[in-house]
């Protein structure tokens, strides 16, 4: 029998019983999107009482499991049809439909309903060994908190990523705290890395190269212009930090992921131009080569289209279920960022105009002329606001990444 139970409340989290809460330290008695999990030993440790809450259209869930993989899971079901909740045990033994288990197993029931907010209670045994496929509650798991929709009484695929604890927990252990997190480790350095190719490096190196190319022009470095190792170092920890970045997810999944979308299609074409670019540059004719305009066009042109790519794969990327930052706060940004990077663009374009007012429109060489014609005071204070434009550009650029950063580690 079900009863319906009281508000559900986080006090007592880490005196009187392990507390697992989503967002951190959130409250279901006040947050309707808290996702909050508790449990407590009972009767001098020989039973546990669980409390599973969470906004859901059709159930939420807890598992207890002896890794981060779903698979050979003891489950536990809260599943609403609109007026009642079914509280059950099931058992999944792979990535599939959970294999309901025996009604014995739990006792105790209670739940609520309010507010599109599923709450349930109950209790079972610490050691249940006449029933198959139910864990020792005297182990310690990783603990899942899931939830998604449901159709009479059916589950389907949960919404969001699960929520993992960051450690295995023994149940019927002393009180505690729990970390957790919705976001494996490996993508979340996926993420990391490609927010820093392509929201940094790549941004400043092909800035560089493109209204940088008269800043100090007689000094070289290593045999090359200043603003051509600048812009080749800035692409070289691009296509690293891009290549080490492209491995991870196949890691984490052991293979292709078949729920990602787009996402890991536009990524592998990223990942091929990324790698294409440096080879056509290291192939690039003489500059003066016939052909050397022809490959100036195709190298601006794969970068350019490379750079729409990615910027399209990290909004992609913010809303996978592996790595759902929030919303709308994540798109703002992005969207915040590009237009940066615009209002930067144009600003440079300016005041490139005013190094070419004296250039002559038929020059066979306009940089070299331009160079000669333009007095030295006026391109020591052009060169010096582009500087300082140039340095405000990788601050706001780095702002920009931090943000993300911290998003992506509190996910």
């Amino acid at each position: 029998m079900c009863l319906v139970a009281p508000q559900f409340s986080s006090a007592g989290c880490s005196a009187t019983k392990s507390c697992l809460r989503d967002p951190v330290g959130c409250r279901p008695e006040l947050d309707p999107r808290c996702f909050f999990l508790s449990f407590a030993a009972e009767d001098g440790g020989t039973s546990v009482a669980f409390e599973v809450s969470g906004p859901a259209e059709g159930y939420v869930s807890l598992a207890l499991s002896q890794d981060k993989w779903m698979g050979n899971d003891d489950v536990y079901l809260c599943v609403s049809d609109g007026s009642r909740v079914t509280i059950s045990a099931a058992y999944v033994s792979g990535r599939t439909h959970p294999e309901p288990g025996s009604e014995e197993a739990l006792w105790g029931r209670a739940w609520r309903l309010a507010d599109g907010v599923i709450q349930c209670r109950f209790h079972r045994n610490t050691l249940l060994p006449h029933m198959e496929n139910r864990f020792n509650l005297n182990q310690s798991y990783f603990l899942f908190l899931a939830h998604g929709r449901s159709q009479h009484g059916f589950i389907h695929r949960h919404d969001r990523q699960p929520l993992i604890s960051t450690n295995q927990k023994v149940i019927s252990g002393p009180p505690e705290d729990l970390s957790g997190s919705r976001s494996p480790l490996l993508i979340k350095i996926h993420g990391v890395l490609m927010l820093s190719a392509w929201m940094w490096t790549a941004s400043a190196g092909v800035l560089v190269a493109r209204h940088f190319r008269l800043l100090r022009p007689h000094t070289l470095m290593l045999g090359h212009r200043l603003w051509f190792q600048i812009h080749r170092s800035m692409m070289a920890f691009t296509v690293i930090l891009t290549a080490v970045a492209f491995i991870l997810p196949f890691i984490y999944r052991s293979g292709w992921s078949k729920r990602a979308g787009s996402h890991p299609y536009i990524g592998c074409t990223v990942a091929a131009l990324s790698v294409i670019q440096p080879i056509m540059a290291s192939l690039r004719p003489a500059p003066a080569s016939p052909r050397r305009s022809c490959f100036n066009w195709m190298h601006l042109g794969a970068g350019t289209v490379c750079q729409i790519l990615a910027a399209a794969c990290v909004f992609l990327g913010v809303q996978q279920q592996a790595l759902l930052l929030p919303t709308p706060w994540s798109p703002a940004v992005l969207i915040g960022w590009l237009l940066w990077i615009v209002l930067v663009d144009v600003l440079l374009l300016i005041l490139s105009c005013r190094l070419r007012r004296s250039g002559e429109p038929h020059a066979e060489d306009k940089e070299t002329i331009l160079l000669a014609q333009l007095n030295a005071q006026q391109h020591e204070e052009v060169s010096t606001v582009k500087m300082l434009v140039l340095m405000v550009f990788l601050t706001g650029n780095t702002g920009f990444l931090v943000a993300f950063v911290k998003a992506v580690a509190s996910v």
